[in-house]
């Protein structure tokens, strides 16, 4: 009896101790498929930025940019996930990529499938689409007040920088 009445404690006990189910995270630092990037996601007024991170080769320029001034700039740094907003009722968020390969910028969505990949699918004229998946290489990002309220962040849900290019294959 003593025996049952411990078992039913210690699982009553366990079931309130458990952790509650959260949504999967985007943020942290994601390695592209083809291992040639990675891209730091952090939250900023509400969406979800990806920027370069770190390179594998360093010194990228964003050479196939069809803007002749931007084909100098570094590529580390530049952002590449632009403003997704979180889809309601899902795991996903939605915005633009740029894909540094070919120049140019993309509608796309981001998908945390478990904690450790991150698919990543653009589409231009809503039905030409491709995509990858990310591999996780550094944890979720903490949010912050600083974060949530960066300066220099878009005032508007619309109002997105300039993109400024990866080296992601959408």
């Amino acid at each position: 009896m003593r025996l049952a009445l411990y078992t039913g404690i210690i699982l009553a006990g366990g079931y309130t101790c458990l952790p509650p189910a959260f949504a999967a995270d985007p943020t942290g630092d994601w390695r592209v498929a083809d291992g040639v990037a990675n891209i730091r996601v952090a939250q900023c007024n509400g969406s979800m930025w990806g920027a370069v991170s770190w390179e594998k080769q360093p010194g990228g320029r964003d050479e196939n940019n069809p803007d002749a001034a931007k084909k100098t700039r570094p590529t580390l740094g530049m952002a590449t996930l632009i403003d997704m907003k979180k889809k309601p009722g899902a795991d996903q968020w939605e915005g633009q990529v740029y894909n540094a390969k070919d120049g140019q910028l993309y509608s796309a969505t981001i998908t945390p499938v478990g904690a450790d990949q991150l698919e990543i699918k653009g589409c231009v004229m809503g039905f030409l689409c491709g995509g990858e998946t990310w591999t996780r290489v550094g944890p979720p990002i903490p949010l912050s007040t600083a974060n949530a309220m960066a300066k220099g962040a878009p005032k508007s849900a619309g109002a997105a920088p300039k993109a400024t290019g990866a080296t992601v294959a959408a």
